[in-house]
């Protein structure tokens, strides 16, 4: 059976954003992203027939996703920077300005692991994707999954505080 317009647009098109932010995560340019979307968008549609036979299609098109974006990591070989647009309410000027610094921090710590451990701690922790799919979109155990994860943000915690240290170190020097 044939999926028509309406039931992609409801199946499909309607996962754009998280598509795009998992896009986004692996590679680190916002216009790289929606270029990626819209090339899934685009195969998906020419595949319509095929995706009835899929049994969970948002973790299809998360892993087709992934895997497209590999492939655009591969022709490439280099990596830009993600931008941060996060806003947070209620805050005074200095805690808006404090808090942003982390997140700046923190995004380049995360930028710096491996592309593995990366992608699952975004899927994990920014998504807030379960294990079994992040398995499944990455095609790995769940364990493994547990392991990467544990690990991403345990290098992450001691890098933070790391670098927390040096500056308190800096600061009682002078």
């Amino acid at each position: 059976m044939r999926m028509d317009t309406l039931q992609f647009k409801n199946r499909i098109i309607i996962l754009s954003d998280k598509l795009f932010r998992l896009a986004k995560s692996i590679l680190q340019n916002e216009d790289e992203a929606w270029d990626a979307v819209q090339d899934l968008n685009l195969k998906l549609w020419e595949k319509r027939i095929q995706l009835n036979e899929i049994e969970n299609i948002p973790a299809f098109a998360m892993r087709s996703m992934r895997n497209l974006c590999l492939d655009v990591l591969r022709q490439r070989r280099n990596n830009d920077h993600i931008g941060t647009d996060i806003e947070y309410q209620e805050l005074n000027p200095y805690q808006q300005t404090e808090r942003n610094d982390m997140v700046t921090k923190i995004q380049l710590l995360i930028d710096r692991l491996p592309e593995l451990q990366r992608t699952i701690m975004r899927m994990r922790d920014v998504e807030g994707m379960e294990i079994s799919e992040i398995s499944y979109i990455t095609q790995i155990t769940e364990n493994a999954v547990s392991v990467n994860l544990s690990r991403a943000r345990q290098k992450v915690r001691e890098q933070l505080i790391t670098e927390h240290s040096r500056v308190e170190e800096r600061i009682w020097r002078t």
